[in-house]
């Protein structure tokens, strides 16, 4: 029996095609035609990777009846990463497209992303526009991007970022099925303790009308909150020029309108977010299931389709419930950037540094800013993000003598881009050629209490910026964060084989943060796989380097308590 299988429903109706594969990726026996895919799949547990096109379109058919496989490859995911790699990033990515390439043939688009339907629960099982491709196709294309994975820089991190990318599809319909556990009841108590009642007709409830109305007293006249253009020109009659309405402007100013259009602005966001509607439309049987889109962003970074599951303000994950007699086991990766550029740049220093569990930014301050925690962490994240404005260009240059090839790393990253040349994440991750920032705040280093923050927003490929600054600035970043991204992926891999054993499941994931949701007698399990599903993933993607990537753990019955 051969441990890999290539694997098709059929368009029409429940059956398969399926024949085992050789190590060259050719058909090692006949095409066989199953009548029911999840029999044919069940009847072979012995099958170490099935080879498919789209795991969005077989593995939620196969979860709803039960059966779970190990391992995948995803033959339109690896598509994208491959013509990426090539620096064809925003080609057609499916099966069609590229068996089309293969046959020079007209080359057919990509059905645009189907965004979810609130209300249905069950996006992943719905039917998606596909161009069919024919078996023959799919298999002919499976054998020519195994040959593509050879010609790369290097072949065998590629391999490896493809499986990964796979096992992240994976994850994620698993997550979609499992559900995060949601108290419906919770989150309306909540709701009428933050916004009041609700007006009839769905107009604003009760405490954002009262501060709407303490912002138009404020400024003598009738003022909409919820408009920036408004509020900008009434700020500007009064004598106060703003380029925005972010907190952190209205902060600098000295008005009786700011506090109740900060705190409008805080809660106008949580009822359009998260208010009556959302919990309507999202929430079903105790479970809020949104579907996750690994790999995106160009950076490999996580985003969903719909329902803002990445954007859960923390009032609201009061409503992040554990089941009766299970527990959340919420963990943080420790300063993971960081130790990934100690991993990439292969910097000693850096990696010494990066080879204890404890706060990484405490012994750089040690090492390089006489104890000073503050400049150490503003040297390093400026270092990563671009940062070369106030004390950045001091604290960086503190920084490039102590960890010279560490910063040589993301300072090359930075010159590629703004050469317009192609830069990549450790295991082979490619930026695109054209990137560039919507505005400056994105483009480099936004300010939150004096401290460097990651940008919220991600670059675009194709946006035609001639700002070759912020090109380097994203490829600096890139470097980075997509090799985190990278890292992360393993790390839910090995987190996943881990978890095979108990009745604990993966129910949350974003960038540096995993949740699992488990029976309390697991707890203290789940947390130390977690661990070592961290280090693992450190070994397995950077080597044998004394790096380490701790998490920050918490058991906790409700979401919010883990911070």
């Amino acid at each position: 029996m051969s441990e890999r299988w290539a694997l098709a429903a059929e368009a029409e109706g429940d059956g398969a095609l399926l024949v085992p594969l050789g190590q060259d990726g050719l058909p090692a026996g006949e095409v066989r035609r199953e009548p029911d895919l999840v029999a044919a799949v069940r009847a072979r547990p012995e099958v170490a990777r099935w080879v498919w096109r789209s795991t969005a379109e077989v593995y939620p058919r196969l979860l709803a009846a039960g059966v779970r496989v190990e391992r995948c490859y995803d033959v339109e995911d690896a598509e994208q990463l491959l013509l990426g790699h090539e620096g064809r990033l925003g080609e057609p990515r499916s099966a069609a497209a590229a068996w089309a390439r293969l046959r020079n043939a007209p080359v057919p688009p990509d059905p645009p992303q189907r965004a979810a339907e609130p209300g249905s629960q069950d996006s992943l099982f719905e039917p998606r526009p596909v161009v069919s491709v024919p078996f023959e196709g799919l298999l002919a294309v499976y054998a020519e991007q195994l040959g593509r994975h050879d010609r790369t820089e290097h072949p065998g991190r590629m391999r490896l970022l493809t499986a990964a990318e796979s096992a992240g599809m994976l994850v994620a319909a698993e997550m979609h099925r499992a559900g995060l556990p949601w108290r419906a009841d919770v989150h309306r108590d909540l709701l009428h303790e933050l916004l009041g009642e609700r007006y009839a007709g769905g107009g604003e409830p009760r405490r954002l009308a009262e501060l709407a109305d303490e912002v138009s007293e404020a400024f003598g006249r009738r003022v909409r909150p919820d408009l920036p253009a408004d509020v900008v020109k009434a700020f500007q009659q009064a004598g106060i020029r703003l380029k925005s309405t972010r907190r952190w402007e209205l902060e600098e100013v000295d008005h009786p309108a700011v506090e109740p259009l900060i705190a409008y602005k805080k809660l106008y966001r949580i009822w359009t977010a998260h208010g009556w509607s959302w919990l309507a439309d999202w929430v079903r049987d105790g479970r809020f299931r949104p579907e996750y889109l690994p790999g995106g962003t160009v950076s490999g970074r996580w985003t969903t389709n719909g329902g803002g599951a990445l954007q859960i303000p923390k009032v609201i994950r009061r409503a992040v419930v554990a089941d009766a007699g299970w527990r959340l086991v919420v963990a943080d990766a420790d300063q993971m950037e960081p130790r990934v550029l100690a991993a990439i740049s292969r910097d000693p220093g850096l990696m010494e540094v990066a080879g204890h569990p404890d706060d990484l930014y405490t012994r750089l301050s040690d090492r390089a800013f006489s104890g000073d925690r503050d400049h150490a962490k503003i040297a390093l994240l400026g270092a990563i993000y671009g940062q070369t404005s106030g004390d950045g260009l001091k604290n960086l240059a503190a920084l490039r003598r102590r960890f010279p090839r560490a910063v040589a790393y993301v300072d090359d990253a930075a010159k590629a881009g703004e050469e317009g040349r192609l830069v990549r994440t450790w295991l082979g991750r490619t930026s695109p050629r054209a990137v560039g920032a919507g505005d400056d705040e994105e483009a480099g280093l936004p300010q939150e209490g004096g401290e460097p923050v990651a940008p919220e927003g991600e670059f675009v490929p194709g946006y035609a910026s001639g700002n070759a600054r912020a090109r380097g600035r994203f490829t600096r970043n890139f470097v980075v964060q997509g090799s985190a991204a990278d890292w992360a992926l393993l790390m839910l891999a090995a987190l996943r084989r881990a978890l095979g054993g108990m009745r604990a499941e993966l129910v949350f994931f974003q960038h540096d943060e995993v949740i699992v949701h488990c029976p309390a007698e697991e707890a203290e399990a789940v947390t130390a796989a977690i661990r070592a599903a961290g280090d693992e993933a450190g070994r397995i993607a950077f080597g044998e380097t004394p790096v380490r990537f701790p998490f920050t753990t918490a058991t906790v019955e409700r979401y919010a308590d883990a911070k």
